[in-house]
């Protein structure tokens, strides 16, 4: 029975809590901080945080026991769960101040708290690769859930990779007599304009949240799409469902981080955008198509004449 890992569970129901505490803060402090409530940001990071660690003490689950990667395994895990309440304190205890956790540095306390959190973003990213790497040494019996898991945490190691696209400080905050800022969300608008509801992602210009959030979830969306399809008895379309999910959902993401670099809202795409789109659709129905071809039943003629047996000629 594979042990599920306790640091991380622990670290996922104090997430849980925080979520329920940030939920109230929403509703009985009206104060506000780059044009969203105050709460609204931990309450994103403690949903998504608290989803990260339940998934990954699934997937640590599935190193061999026993091994020497099973131990490096509990160690990593361990590591990936302190980091992230190291990096959720900074967030609450900014919030609770009414202060920007993210890019601040305009006072030596806000600057120590964001560096102290670009510490944890890092050890959090070093242990979520080396983590991956021994997952994904993993074989299971079923060839689309091995897949599954290891195009999942390639996806989702670079969707956390591309976080690192918002520490990049402009032109206009290096010219800046006095560096309060370092880093944004938004590309060619600032922070803090109009966005979508609790998302905050930009209805005005780009947001590089949007390929931050939509890869580092490949972790939770191509193990459910492999858990989707276990009913298909073709082990094969199996594998080729996946594979074809695994490559639209790694397009998607290499899509919206386009979109996002060129300064353009996600729900108001160009026409190059609805292109790449539309040809990333296809490749994917393309990539998928014999699987899909391979569970339709054939016509009850066609049938009939495969069963029947064949003639004997004199």
């Amino acid at each position: 029975m594979p042990r599920p890992h306790r640091p991380l569970l622990c670290m996922s129901a104090v997430m849980a809590v925080l979520a329920v505490v940030a939920t109230g803060g929403l509703l009985l402090d009206d104060r506000t901080l780059d044009g969203a409530p105050v709460w609204a940001k931990p309450l994103k990071f403690a949903l998504s945080l608290g989803i990260y660690g339940v998934t990954w003490s699934w997937l640590l689950s599935l190193v061999s026991p026993a091994t020497w990667a099973a131990r490096w395994s509990r160690w990593l895990g361990t590591a990936l769960a302190a980091a992230a309440l190291g990096e959720m304190a900074v967030i609450v205890t900014q919030a609770v101040r009414g202060r920007r956790s993210h890019f601040n540095v305009s006072t030596p306390l806000d600057s120590a708290l964001y560096s102290a959190m670009g510490t944890t973003i890092i050890v959090l990213m070093v242990a979520n690769v080396l983590a991956a790497i021994l997952v994904a040494r993993e074989r299971r019996a079923e060839p689309a859930d091995t897949w599954a898991v290891r195009i999942g945490l390639a996806v989702s190691a670079a969707g956390m990779a591309l976080g690192y696209l918002m520490i990049r400080p402009s032109a206009a905050q290096l010219a800046a007599p006095v560096v309060t800022v370092v880093g944004a969300h938004g590309v060619g608008v600032a922070d803090g304009g109009p966005g979508l509801p609790l998302l905050g992602w930009s209805t005005t210009g780009g947001d590089l949240r949007i390929p931050h959030f939509v890869g580092m979830h490949a972790l939770q969306a191509l193990p459910l799409l492999a858990l989707a399809v276990r009913r298909v008895a073709d082990r094969a379309a199996r594998l080729r469902l996946v594979a074809a999910g695994g490559l639209g959902y790694a397009g998607l993401t290499a899509l919206v981080t386009w979109q996002a670099l060129r300064g353009q809202p996600l729900l108001r795409p160009d026409g190059p955008t609805l292109a790449a789109a539309g040809l990333l659709l296809a490749v994917t129905a393309v990539a998928a198509l014999p699987a899909l071809s391979a569970l339709v039943p054939p016509s009850a003629p066609a049938a009939r004449r495969a069963a029947a047996p064949a003639e004997v000629k004199p």
